[in-house]
């Protein structure tokens, strides 16, 4: 898939909707994506919580919002205050991809000399269907040193589940009743 190439995973997930829209009323939803943007689709309470659920709405976005449709490579796409992915494939209406290197212990960009680092992509694909589209989503992560790995899967899995399946089906409700 796009972005497999930035990673070396260490930890890797896949997951997929089948969307009953065309891929042309999904890529918006996914390039306005984000933090003060149009959310993640997902449990609103639940980013609040954790800080990520500032939403340009009030909570994720249930339609497109045109001033987050320009994304382009090296965009950030902000996780929270002081965080941010940055946008490294960005194929209309293909595949967007989203990398950062973080400190795993503050969840903060990494900077030189960290001595944990957590670096991970976030991928999202589409390809048309006969009847509407199937986007994949997945995350690629690697770490340094070795001992972070016996935190991050066991750790981030079970909440990175409910919150990337909750997300993938809010996108294809959007996009679905856009039409």
């Amino acid at each position: 898939m796009p972005g497999d190439d930035l990673v070396p995973a260490r930890w890797q997930t896949t997951r997929g909707v089948t969307i009953a829209a065309p891929v042309e009323r999904v890529w918006p939803l996914l390039v306005q994506l984000g933090w003060q943007r149009a959310g993640w689709y997902s449990l609103d309470a639940l980013e609040r919580l954790v800080g990520a659920g500032d939403f340009a709405e009030g909570g994720s976005a249930d339609g497109v919002l045109p001033r987050f449709q320009g994304l382009a490579v090296g965009d950030p796409v902000p996780l929270g205050p002081g965080t941010a992915l940055t946008a490294v494939v960005v194929d209309a209406p293909r595949a967007l991809v989203l990398q950062m290197a973080m400190d795993p212990v503050h969840g903060t960009p990494s900077a030189v000399g960290d001595r944990a680092r957590l670096d991970w992509t976030w991928a999202f694909v589409l390809a048309p269907r006969p009847h509407g589209s199937r986007l994949v989503v997945r995350v690629r992560a690697a770490w340094s040193p070795r001992v972070v790995g016996l935190a991050v899967p066991p750790l981030l899995e079970p909440v990175h589940l409910l919150m990337e399946a909750t997300m993938l089906r809010g996108i294809a409700r959007r996009a679905a009743s856009a039409g």
